[in-house]
C-alpha cells in the first residue's frame, strides 16, 4: 500500500483550513447583520489598544528611571572608591 507519512498532517491542515474559512465566514456574516455593533466593537478595540500602549509606556519609563538611578548610584560608588565625587552646587 502507498502510505504517505504526511497524510495525517495534510488531513489536519485541511480540517484547520475548513475551520478557519468557516470562522471567517461567521465573522463577516455577523458584521453584515449588525454593522453598528461591529463599528462599536472596533472603536472599543482601538481605545483599549491606545490605553494599553500608554500603560506600556509608563511601565517602560519607570523601568528606565530605575535603571538610570541604579547606574548613577553605581557610578557614584566607583567615584567614591577613587576619592572623587559628583559636583553638587549647594544653595
Amino acid at each position: 500500500p502507498n502510505s504517505n507519512p504526511f497524510d495525517p498532517y495534510l488531513y489536519t491542515w485541511g480540517r484547520w483550513q475548513n475551520s478557519h474559512t468557516h470562522c471567517v465566514w461567521q465573522m463577516t456574516l455577523s458584521q453584515r447583520r449588525n454593522p453598528y455593533a461591529y463599528l462599536r466593537m472596533q472603536d472599543t478595540m482601538v481605545q483599549e489598544l491606545a490605553l494599553a500602549n500608554k500603560q506600556l509606556l509608563v511601565v517602560r519609563q519607570a523601568a528606565l528611571h530605575q535603571l538610570l538611578e541604579k547606574e548613577h548610584r553605581q557610578y557614584q560608588q566607583e567615584l567614591r572608591q577613587t576619592g572623587k565625587a559628583f559636583y553638587v552646587e549647594r544653595l
